[in-house]
Parts: structure tokens; sequence; C-alpha cells
């Protein structure tokens, strides 16, 4: 399924998708000079340095998340151009032109009750997935080994925590993830089978019968949103957890080396400053999974309509 969405998404948007890498590299290559800028300004303060130093860095950080600001600014508006071309497409697809939708034959209500469901709500889930397939992946996994690295460069003993507060999350995340998939197919089958009761009902032809079944499938709905709701913010609650988990073993550690010598007190405000930063792009690597697999479940889902009204004889 992933195979064939990268497939669908680089047929049709390949130029934006290079721009976009090139974008996304700019900014995780960027992602690094706050981090040693407030080492130094720390460090300086510490040190009793001269006010013209700091000020100097200062004004240097302030420009840094200036350009970092714009280039993420320039980014996220090309990258909604790219969903909107993309969202387009798909919903022209599925309700081609009159000419075109004259030569095939009339739809069934329950083949309309389907058009009408992906093109209202399935397309934007493709659509927006379009633009951040290559981007998205690229620009949080590049912060995350950027910033890793500098800090095993910087200090080895409290980048070794940094880590392990991630270690237990690739064990858990993968398994909530899965149920959310399950669940989150079962929920597009439900709403395709609504939108094909209303149809039915605006067709004149629902009884007594086909709207208790329009009730029991309401609540099916919420019973499957329920479940995704419990497993998808129980995942983030886990995440949270062991980021603080991390803060916490870095003052622990950081303050020991202090202690000892072996580091420096701006050491440690760059460190924490470091994990907040890595746990945001962690966050949206998480998100970006999660994604990809519904997705590439919508897109695969959304395919096989369009390959079916294709093979349909005129």
């Amino acid at each position: 399924m992933v195979k064939d969405l990268y497939r669908y998404i680089w047929k049709v948007s390949a130029r934006q998708q290079v721009l976009l890498s090139l974008l996304a590299v700019g900014l995780f290559l960027i992602e690094l000079a706050p981090l040693e800028l407030q080492r130094r300004i720390v460090n300086g303060a510490v040190e009793r340095r001269e006010f013209q130093f700091i000020g100097l860095l200062c004004l240097v950080y302030a420009a840094v998340m200036l350009a970092q600001g714009g280039l993420k600014l320039v980014m996220n508006v090309y990258r909604g151009s790219v969903t909107e071309a993309a969202n387009q497409r798909l919903r022209m697809q599925m309700n081609p032109p009159p000419a075109k939708a004259a030569a095939a034959n009339a739809d069934t209500p329950g083949e309309e009750g389907v058009k009408i469901s992906i093109i209202v709500s399935e397309v934007e889930s493709v659509g927006g997935f379009v633009g951040s397939s290559f981007s998205e992946p690229m620009l949080n996994a590049g912060i995350l080994l950027s910033i890793f690295g500098y800090m095993i460069f910087t200090q080895p003993w409290m980048a070794l925590v940094a880590l392990l507060i991630f270690c237990p999350q690739i064990l858990f995340i993968p398994f909530l993830q899965n149920a959310i998939n399950r669940r989150t197919k079962r929920r597009i089958e439900t709403m395709r089978a609504m939108s094909v009761d209303i149809v039915n009902e605006a067709a004149e032809r629902a009884g007594p019968r086909t709207h208790q079944t329009f009730r029991r499938r309401i609540g099916n709905l919420y019973r499957l949103n329920m479940e995704i709701f419990v497993r998808k913010y129980g995942m983030n609650f886990l995440m949270n957890f062991f980021f603080h988990l991390g803060v916490v073993g870095i003052l622990a550690v950081g303050g020991w080396l202090v202690l000892q010598g072996r580091t420096e007190v701006g050491t440690i405000v760059a460190f924490i400053s470091g994990l907040s930063r890595m746990n945001d792009p962690w966050g949206d690597l998480v998100d970006f999974f999660r994604n990809l697999t519904n997705t590439s479940l919508k897109y695969r889902m959304i395919a096989a309509e369009l390959d079916k009204r294709q093979a349909e004889p005129a």
C-alpha cells in the first residue's frame, strides 16, 4: 500500500516534492544554531564576559530565529498549495465532467453514496499527505539526527540519557498504531455505508428498517471514534511521560557532571532545550507514521473504487 501511494505522489508532484525537500534540508541545518548560541550566551553570563559579547550573540540568535521562521512559513504555504492541487485532482477523478460522465452508466444509489463519502471526506486525508510525504520525514529526521549528533559531540553521557527516552517508544508506538489502523478502516467502511443510506433515503427508497440500520451505524461510528481517541491520546500521554523523564535524567546527570567539573551550566541548558527541540520532531514523526499508514489504507480504498469505475462498461 505504501509503495502504491508513493508511486502516485511522485507521478503527480515530483518537482514540488524536490523543492519541498530542499526547503526541509535548509530548515534542519539551521536548527543547530540556536542550541550553540544558547550555550554560549549562558556560559558568557556565568563567566562574566562583556555584555557587548552577550548582546551580539542575542542579536545573532534573533536573526537565526527570523530566518528559520521565514523558511518554515514558505515551506508550509507551498505544502498547502501542493495539498490542494492533489485534492482537486482526486475530486475531479471521482466526479468527472458531464461529457465523460454521460458516456458511462449512471451510478446506482449505493455507488453515488460511496462517491459522496470519498469526495467530501476521504480525499482530504490523501491530499494532505501528498504535501508532506517527502519533506515532513526529511525535516524531522534531519532535526533529530543533527541535534543528537550535537549532543554526542558536546557531552556523550547526557546524550545517552536523551537516547534512552526514545527506546521504549519504538516498542509501544507501532503496537498502538496498528490497533488504530484497524479501527480506522472499519470507520471508513461505516461512513461509506452511512452515505449510501442517506442517498437511498433521498431517493425515497428508505423504510423503517433502513433508518434503524442508519442509527446503528451512527452508534458504531461513535464507538470506533472513542476507541481511536483512547489509543491515540494514550500514546501521546506515554510520549510526554518519557519526555519529562528525559528532562529529569539530564538535570540529574548534568548536575552531577557540573559538580565533578566535567561540564558547564550552559551545556545543561542547551541539552534541555535540545531535548525539547527533539520532542517536537519526534512527535511529528510519530504523527507522520500514523498518517502514512492511515493514508495508505484510504488511498488503496479510493484507488479500488476508481479502478472499479474504470472497469465498468460504458
